[in-house]
């Protein structure tokens, strides 16, 4: 893997972190029930799409 390629990782790997976060903020904080649902999906796509960049490394 070259340095920009590990530079790209490194960045959608701060990225899909940040979100998994806020989701999981954000969700805690909701009392939609439906709402609550959706954000915290969104928090697992963000944790696979982690997952899958961090077993490049």
């Amino acid at each position: 893997m070259t340095g920009k390629e590990l530079m790209y990782v490194e960045d959608v790997l701060g990225h899909a972190s940040y979100f998994q976060t806020q989701c999981r903020e954000t969700a805690s904080k909701l009392r939609d029930a439906e709402l609550k649902s959706c954000v915290e999906d969104l928090e697992k796509k963000h944790s696979q799409i982690f997952q899958s960049f961090y077993g490049l490394l």
